[in-house]
This record gives C-alpha cells, sequence and structure tokens, in this order.
C-alpha cells in the first residue's frame, strides 16, 4: 500500500457546500424523517419534450457518436448567436466570439487558468457561488472578495475596492440575476463595471445563468449590452436552468474573441467537447417554442408567491425576488445562518442553504430554492411555524 497524501490546493479548500448539505441530510434521512429540499438549486421541472425528442433523434445518428468538435459544433454556437440577437439585440461573431461548455460551471472553473498566474488576484463577490474562489485558487491566485449588503441592493460597491488591489487585479466574477441573493442588476451598475474594467484592465467574466428566470414582467439584461462590456469581458450562459437542463450539461460563453479563444485553449487541453448530440437538443431549446420558459416562470411565480408570502406572515424579513429561484431571508434574531439551518433540518426536516456557506458576507441569511411543488412549499410553512423561532 502506498501512503495517499492530497494536494495542499485541495486540503486548503472548504468542504463543497452541497456536499456538505447532502452529508447532514442524509443523517437526518436516517432518522426516519421526511426531508423537504429546498437546499440546491436543481429544476424538480422536467425538460420539455420537444428537446428530450431532439435528443433522441441526434443520439441515434452514428454521425454524433464521435468526438465533437473542442469549441462547439459550428451549427450550435450559430444558434447561440441568434439567440443572443433576439433575446438582447446583441450581435456576436460564431466562429470567433461564442464556445460551447459542458455547463457554464465548468468554463468557470476552467477560464482563470487562462489568465491567472500564481499569486495573481482575482475580484469575487461574497456571497457568491462558491466556483468562482475555488477557480481561482485552483489556478493559483488569490481572491479579493467584494461583499454584497443589503444597503447597496446587494450590488458590490467597486468604489471600496482599494486602488492597490484594483490596479493588481487580472480577473472579475460577477453574476445577475444573483445567487444566492437574487439581486438584479442595472444598467448603471453594468456601466460602471465597464469603466472600473477599462481603468484597471480587468477582464469581467459575468455569470448569466439565470437572466431567463424572471417575474412580474422583468427582462434581467446581458452584461454585453452595456457600451463598450465586449471590449472588456465574456459572459458565461447556461441551458441548465431556462431549460430544466441541469444534468445535460449543456452552456457556452460569449464575449470578446481573444478571451473567448484562450478559454478555448484551455478546453482542448482538458476536456473532448459537449456530446454532440446534446447539442443538437440544445439548439431545440435554444430555437423552438420558448412557451415552456413562459410556463416555467409562471409555476415560480406561485410558487415564489406562497413562500414569501408565507414566511413573512411568521415574522421572516424576505424580499420578492424579481427573478432566480432562490429567496435570500434573513435569519430570526439570535441565530447564526449555520445555527437557523441546523434547527430547520433537525426539527422540521427542511433542507435550506447557510448563507456563510456563499462566503462570510451572506452570514445572517439563508436561501431557499423553489424547486419543490407548491404543497410542500405550504407544508414547509406550516413546519416552520409549528417548529418556531
Amino acid at each position: 500500500m502506498i501512503r495517499i497524501e492530497k494536494s495542499d490546493r485541495l486540503n486548503n479548500l472548504p468542504p463543497y457546500l452541497f456536499k456538505e448539505i447532502d452529508r447532514q441530510k442524509e443523517e437526518v434521512r436516517k432518522q426516519g424523517i421526511d426531508i423537504i429540499d429546498l437546499g440546491v438549486g436543481d429544476p424538480d421541472m422536467p425538460t420539455p419534450p420537444h428537446i428530450i425528442e431532439a435528443l433522441k433523434k441526434a443520439a441515434s445518428d452514428p454521425a454524433n457518436h464521435r468526438y465533437p468538435s473542442y469549441t462547439g459544433m459550428h451549427d450550435f454556437n450559430e444558434a447561440v448567436a441568434r439567440w443572443y440577437k433576439r433575446r438582447f439585440n446583441v450581435d456576436l461573431d460564431s466562429a470567433k466570439e461564442v464556445v460551447t461548455l459542458i455547463g457554464s460551471k465548468e468554463g468557470i472553473a476552467h477560464i482563470p487558468l487562462a489568465f491567472i498566474n500564481n499569486g495573481d488576484v482575482a475580484l469575487v463577490t461574497s456571497p457568491g457561488y462558491p466556483v468562482y474562489d475555488v477557480a481561482v485558487k485552483f489556478a493559483g491566485g488569490q481572491t479579493y472578495f467584494m461583499d454584497l449588503l443589503k444597503q447597496n441592493n446587494f450590488l458590490p460597491d467597486l468604489g471600496a475596492v482599494p486602488k492597490e488591489i484594483a490596479e493588481k487585479a487580472k480577473m472579475m466574477f460577477i453574476n445577475y440575476p444573483n445567487n444566492p441573493t437574487s439581486a438584479v442588476a442595472t444598467g448603471e451598475f453594468f456601466k460602471d463595471v465597464v469603466s472600473f474594467a477599462e481603468m484597471n484592465n480587468i477582464i469581467v467574466c459575468h455569470d448569466a445563468a439565470y437572466t431567463e428566470m424572471a417575474f412580474d414582467g422583468y427582462k434581467p439584461k446581458s452584461f454585453l449590452e452595456t457600451g463598450g462590456a465586449k471590449d472588456v469581458g465574456i459572459e458565461f450562459h447556461s441551458l441548465s436552468k431556462t431549460y430544466n437542463m441541469t444534468g445535460w450539461r449543456i452552456g457556452f460563453a460569449v464575449g470578446r474573441a481573444e478571451i473567448i479563444s484562450a478559454l478555448g485553449q484551455v478546453k482542448s487541453n482538458i476536456d473532448s467537447g459537449a456530446f454532440q448530440a446534446v447539442q443538437i437538443a440544445g439548439i431545440a431549446a435554444l430555437e423552438g417554442d420558448q412557451a415552456c420558459v413562459e410556463s416555467m416562470n409562471k409555476e415560480y411565480t406561485l410558487r415564489r408567491n406562497i413562500l414569501a408570502e408565507g414566511l413573512t406572515d411568521l415574522g421572516l424579513i424576505v424580499e420578492k425576488p424579481r427573478a432566480t429561484f432562490y429567496l435570500w431571508i434573513e435569519v430570526p434574531n439570535g441565530y447564526t445562518s449555520a445555527e437557523f439551518t441546523s434547527r430547520l433540518l433537525s426539527k422540521g426536516g427542511i433542507v435550506v442553504t447557510p448563507g456563510n456557506g456563499f462566503g462570510a458576507a451572506g452570514e445572517g441569511y439563508v436561501r431557499m430554492a423553489l424547486t419543490v411543488g407548491k404543497e410542500r412549499l405550504k407544508e414547509v410553512i406550516e413546519r416552520i411555524g409549528s417548529i418556531g423561532f
């Protein structure tokens, strides 16, 4: 037997947030407690039938059984460019400004490898999707956290970034509509980001995975709609949440050609591209009837109203989000995020995500995902009401 020693990069990481939640869930489940899981943002609604049918047909074609293109099928990248033009009125060169991803998480995890050297700085929001920070660390970089605070509408205060940090930073990760806070960005904020990036020579990576999950007539913007945005950055997108395709692993990045090319160069050395049949199904998703997206958003609107209004009636502080399928809830006085999370799980069988799991600035909050049906959400309200806080 040889001695196994993990690398420092693994030993220095905290447990992956959702893996730890799974461990705690299993402990409670073994006690026979019925669990309602509002933890991980994994849609419970099925992938629309026309997308499934497109996959079935494509999977039967031997032409799709071979290695795909590293950077994506020409037809898929063309479909992405057409979708961006229809949705955001953004023009993209599909050959140079689009790259296919095995889910947007893959691209986010790989992009620092293209630009971060040992000791380089990246700006990352806190709270935020944990992969931003982890990816920077895996590339040998250092993370400077920009706190998302309620008084700033959960937008980072770019003016608060120390001058010496801004000048040293190579990259910046932002994400709107935001996970976990469900905050949305204004056009003015995106203009400020472009100016900040130009002034400090920073590559902007905007995670736009939730732009199609919006309510009450609100239509989130693309960062690339902003003048000059394509000069300073790229945008990541995913079919996972928009079309309930989390397990399919298909997404894309778009934006400045040199950045897209560098990400493609990393990918060509690490993976062999997305399964071509899944890309064909992705074309069906992007170019097919979008009534499935409207129907999904109507369902999430009903769920949002049930949960947000019910929690408010119980005395918890939560705002109805304009986008995403998350609620960002202030924990009651006398609790930390972890303590309130533990109480909901151990006493009520309710799984939520502690805000500090997304970064130190998330302390004082928990996140709930609208990924169970309306009746179960009503049961969540009943259980919280019965256990108290």
